[in-house]
Formats: C-alpha cells, sequence, structure tokens
C-alpha cells in the first residue's frame, strides 16, 4: 500500500523549499500553496483530535462538552448567532476538547509550532501538510458544488452553518465513507489572525487524520526537522519575527517568548 510521502529536511534552504513546493499556480502566476499545515514537536506525535484523547466513550461526550461550553461562556463569548461551527471554533480556540484539528496556511507558523518546545528539542520534529484543495475533490457531489459556486477553497463557518448545520447533517455526509474537510475560523481575536488559523474537520469524530491520510497519501506529506536542525530553525523564524510574542499576543505571549529567547542553546554533542 503506498504509504504518505516523508521527507527529512537536510538544510534550512531544503527545508523552505519542501514547504513551498507546489505552490506555483500557472493560471494566477502567483505562489499559492494549497496545503494547510500543521506542526508538531515531535515527528512521533499523531493527527489525533483533543477529543479523542479524552479517556472512556469520547465520541459519547462531544455533545455534552460543546453544549455545556455554550451554556457557561455565554456571559464572556462575543460569537454572534447560534452557530454549531462558530461555537465549535470558539471552543477549539480555548482549550475545550473537540474533532477539531488546528492549522495554518503558514508554514513557518507551523514550523514555530514544531520547534517552540524546548523539552522536545533533542526529538525530530514534523510538520505535516495536506492538500484541501484535492481533500475537497472527494466531499458529496452537493457539497463540492456550494464551494464550486462560492469561488472558493475552503469552508467557512458560515457557509458550513448553512449547509451542514446540525450533528446529524454531519454524520449522514459520505454516504458511508468518512468526509474530510478544512474551514477557516471567524476572527474572534487577533491570536487567530496572526496564527493564519484554519480547521480540519472529519465527518467521523473516531477516525484519527493520519488514519484516513493512509487510504489517501496522494493528498499529504510529512516533512520531519532533524532534531540537530531544528535550534538553527528556532533562531531564523525568531530573526523573522516568527515568534510567541507575534503568535500569542498579550502579556502570556510576551513572557512565553522571553523565557525561550533567553534560554541556552544546546550543547553541541562531540
Amino acid at each position: 500500500m503506498e504509504q504518505v510521502r516523508t521527507v527529512v529536511a537536510e538544510s534550512w534552504s531544503h527545508l523552505c523549499d519542501v514547504l513551498f513546493e507546489d505552490s506555483w499556480q500557472v493560471d494566477l502566476r502567483r505562489h499559492r500553496s494549497h496545503y494547510a499545515f500543521k506542526g508538531l514537536s515531535s515527528s512521533d506525535y499523531e493527527l489525533t483530535t483533543s477529543l479523542m484523547r479524552l479517556p472512556g466513550s469520547f465520541e459519547e461526550v462531544e455533545r455534552h462538552l460543546l453544549r455545556n461550553f455554550r451554556k457557561y461562556a455565554l456571559r464572556d463569548a462575543t460569537m454572534p448567532g447560534n452557530s454549531l461551527w462558530n461555537w465549535l471554533a470558539l471552543a477549539q480556540h480555548h482549550g475545550l476538547p473537540t474533532r477539531l484539528l488546528d492549522w495554518t496556511y503558514s508554514p513557518f507558523v507551523a514550523l514555530h509550532f514544531a520547534t517552540a518546545n524546548l523539552l522536545d528539542h533533542p526529538r525530530d520534529a514534523a510538520v505535516w501538510c495536506v492538500d484541501y484543495v484535492k481533500a475537497h475533490e472527494r466531499l458529496p457531489t452537493r457539497l463540492r458544488e456550494v464551494l464550486q459556486c462560492e469561488g472558493g477553497d475552503v469552508w467557512t463557518a458560515e457557509l458550513l452553518d448553512e449547509h451542514v448545520p446540525t450533528w446529524e447533517e454531519l454524520g449522514k455526509l459520505g454516504a458511508g465513507e468518512d468526509v474530510l474537510f478544512f474551514f477557516e475560523p471567524p476572527s474572534v481575536d487577533q491570536r487567530i489572525v496572526n496564527q493564519y488559523a484554519l480547521f480540519s474537520v472529519l465527518s467521523n469524530p473516531q477516525v484519527a487524520l493520519h488514519e484516513w491520510l493512509q487510504a489517501h497519501p496522494e493528498l499529504a506529506r510529512k516533512v520531519v526537522i532533524p532534531a540537530n536542525l531544528k535550534w538553527e530553525v528556532r533562531d531564523k523564524l525568531d530573526q523573522a519575527n516568527v515568534n510567541e510574542r507575534v503568535i500569542f499576543p498579550g502579556l502570556d505571549g510576551l513572557c512565553r517568548w522571553l523565557r525561550r529567547h533567553y534560554s541556552a542553546p544546546p550543547e553541541e554533542e562531540p
């Protein structure tokens, strides 16, 4: 069986070349990548959702989690309307276990998340790249036509609310085949904007994305950043102003950046 392509970065320049691979769009005459990127501080980590990491029958508590989040967050939330997708995005953004996975349009933001955790510095990191345009070509005909009519490559929460408004509608998608789609969250705060964020969601909450991609390996690639390259990548991202101070605006992000920025680099191996 064909496997998801794995590329081991040999240098900073090679890493950039691989991440921006296939970005040239002939019809636009512009570099516009069709990939969503997700950085993991260890290449051993899998694409499992926070919901899946709950113990027990996690799929049975999904609705209860969101229902209670909506009930207790109402005083503080600025989310307009009653959209399932707006509430899911807001809940994910604030750490509630959901079936969503965080992605970014920016390969450099993904590299930040792959290299920011100094505790994982001795381990190889990875950036997953998934072609959301080709993934959406596998959607049911009705949903493909919706995107075509909109002239878009990814969904918005509003568009999903119009065409997949309920848990029941989501579960029916695909006629027995699990369906993957990507959508942009509402810009509820500057953090979502600065992270250039989007989310992925599978119609079946019990299926991990890396498992789904094993059946569709042509849609993805995994870029491994060796441990001995991570510090160089980290330094060059900091020089490019891709850091916690920007990605997490506010005093918390500032302190996270300063703590890491002034940490001693690892000692050279003999």
